[in-house]
């Protein structure tokens, strides 16, 4: 089995994989033994086209995408002697050498025909893994050398990327005419409230997951710990990694605690917040402006 997601410098769409898995189903059911082919850029221990002999093969599946251009009419020549179907594909041009290479096409739209649905629509329902939202900072010039941000940054993501999570990166800062960012605290608290999980270096990355009643997995990052650390006091938030200790070991420990009991601490500090329970900067004000 192939597709767009086998190709050195094609891409791997959820949907594309999710079809592959919607294939693969049929194919098991039916009792048919069967390689899929990855790029290697996308799944490096995976089986790769130039693994691959043709001659060990009696039929070839093209699955999703659009059965179109030269790498898929290479597949008609490398695999010229197995029996080559195209399943939930777009047809774009009929007589395309890409599409007559096919013996059989069992497209999802073409010329002439009514469109059946795409195969990720009946993929099976794989289990859903944590929502994460990712808030970083790559500013605070005024700790000099205790900025320690570039390594957190790079620890974080890199460790990020290995875990099995749905990854959201995120801002604190607002822009009003930047589609990408929220033009008000109340469409990032919507975001943020909707999140399982908040992975940031941030104070606010901090406190507004809080107040959502989101767990957060603080890392401050300056030496010697500075604001993050001490809101993470204030708030009495237990899940912070110092940059001096920012290893695998202490991540691990700390994600799994965010994400068991630490649920219903955040929910408490969440609902304490909204109480008005603890004490801010601004009870002083009135003093200090003369009005006590």
């Amino acid at each position: 089995m192939t597709g767009w997601f086998s190709f050195l410098h094609g891409e791997a769409t959820a949907g594309d994989v999710l079809a592959s898995e919607r294939v693969t189903g049929v194919l098991r059911e039916a009792g048919v033994a069967h390689d899929v082919v990855w790029s290697p850029g996308f799944r490096a221990a995976g089986t790769h086209f130039e693994d691959v002999d043709p001659a060990a093969y009696t039929h070839l599946v093209f699955v999703c995408g659009p059965a179109h251009g030269p790498r898929v009419e290479e597949l008609h020549r490398r695999f010229a002697h197995c029996v080559r179907i195209a399943v939930g594909v777009s047809v774009v041009d009929p007589a395309s050498a890409a599409v007559a290479g096919f013996h059989h096409v069992l497209a999802r739209d073409a010329p002439g025909t009514g469109p059946t649905l795409d195969l990720a629509a009946r993929a099976p329902l794989p289990g859903a893994p944590p929502v994460v939202g990712v808030i970083l900072t790559h500013g605070q010039r005024e700790y000099g050398s205790l900025r320690r941000h570039t390594e957190v940054a790079e620890v974080v993501t890199g460790w990020l990327g290995g875990r099995d999570c749905a990854r959201l990166e995120l801002e604190t800062r607002l822009d009003a005419h930047d589609w990408r960012l929220c033009g008000t605290p109340a469409q990032l608290q919507a975001v943020l409230a909707r999140l399982d999980l908040v992975v940031t270096d941030r104070l606010h990355g901090l406190v507004l997951a809080l107040r959502a009643g989101v767990p957060a997995l603080a890392v401050d990052p300056v030496a010697g710990g500075a604001k993050v650390t001490a809101q993470a006091r204030a708030c009495g938030w237990p899940a912070l990694v110092a940059a001096e200790e920012l290893r695998d070991g202490e991540l691990e420990r700390w994600w799994a605690w965010c994400l068991g009991e630490g649920r219903e601490t955040a929910r408490r500090i969440g609902a304490g917040f909204r109480s008005g329970a603890g004490t801010d900067a601004a009870e002083g004000l009135a003093e200090a402006l003369g009005l006590g």
